[in-house]
C-alpha cells in the first residue's frame, strides 16, 4: 500500500485500525500483483517518445512542451497527474489543462489495464492511498514531473474577461511541466502577491522555466 506523503498530523491508532478493518471488509487491494508490476516496467522501459518500440509516437502528438505548466499537489507527491497554465489574452484568458496520459503506456486487455478496471479509481484515506496505476507509471514515467517530456491529454479553454467559456479544444500532446508546487506554496503566494500576468510570469514567480523553454514575458 502507498503511504500518503507529508501527513499534516499523525492519524490516531484507533482510526488506523478501523480503516484497516474497513479495507479488509471491502476487499480493497494492497500492492499490485507481480504481473502488473512487470507489465508497467516493460512499458516504462520503452519510453521516451521516439525510442524504438516506444508506445508514445512524437508524430502522433502536438508538441506543447513550450507551455509553462505547473503541478499543484501535496508535499512529497510523486503521482503528478494534472498540470495547469493560465495566460491572459487581449480579451480574457486561455486555460491550458494537462492530464497525464497513462493510457499511452497501456494496451487494452494487458495486466495494467485489467487491474485498473478492477480498482476503478485511486482511493484516499487519512494515512494512506490505494493507487489506480502501478508506481512505475503513476509516480515515474507517466507522472508530470518537472523538466520531463510526458504524454498528456491537453485541454485548451478560451475564456472571456468574465471567465465565461468561449472555445474548447483537446489534443493528445507532449508537455513539460516547469515546477512542482504544493498547495501550501500556492496558498501562501496568493496571500502575499498579486495575480501573475503574461505567458512567462509563472516562471518569474516560481523560478526557472527550465532549459529549452520558448515562453516569453508579456506586458
Amino acid at each position: 500500500m502507498a503511504i500518503r506523503p507529508q501527513q499534516a498530523r499523525p492519524v490516531p491508532p484507533p482510526l488506523v485500525a478501523a480503516l484497516d478493518a474497513l479495507r479488509r471488509e471491502l476487499g480493497i487491494p494492497d500492492d499490485f500483483p507481480p504481473e502488473v508490476h512487470a507489465a508497467a516496467t516493460r512499458a516504462a522501459a520503452a519510453f521516451p517518445p521516439g525510442a524504438p518500440g516506444s508506445p508514445v509516437r512524437k508524430e502522433e502528438r502536438a508538441d506543447h512542451t513550450d507551455l509553462a505548466l505547473v503541478t499543484i499537489d501535496p508535499e512529497g507527491s510523486r503521482d503528478l497527474d494534472q498540470a495547469v497554465f493560465i495566460e491572459q489574452t487581449e480579451g480574457g484568458f486561455t486555460v491550458w489543462y494537462a492530464i497525464a496520459d497513462v493510457a499511452a503506456f497501456v494496451t487494452a486487455g494487458d495486466p495494467v489495464d485489467l487491474e485498473a478496471h478492477r480498482r476503478g479509481q485511486t482511493l484516499y484515506a487519512p494515512h494512506q492511498r490505494t493507487p489506480l496505476h502501478p508506481p512505475e507509471l503513476s509516480e515515474d514515467t507517466a507522472s508530470l514531473l518537472p523538466g520531463q517530456d510526458r504524454p498528456a491529454v491537453l485541454w485548451c479553454l478560451g475564456l472571456d474577461a468574465r471567465g465565461e467559456l468561449e472555445s474548447t479544444s483537446v489534443t493528445r500532446s507532449l508537455v513539460r511541466s516547469r515546477v512542482q508546487l504544493t498547495y501550501r506554496e500556492v496558498q501562501e503566494s496568493s496571500w502575499t502577491r498579486g495575480p501573475p500576468r503574461g505567458r512567462g510570469s509563472c516562471c518569474a514567480r516560481w523560478g526557472s522555466c527550465g532549459s529549452g523553454s520558448s515562453v516569453s514575458a508579456a506586458a
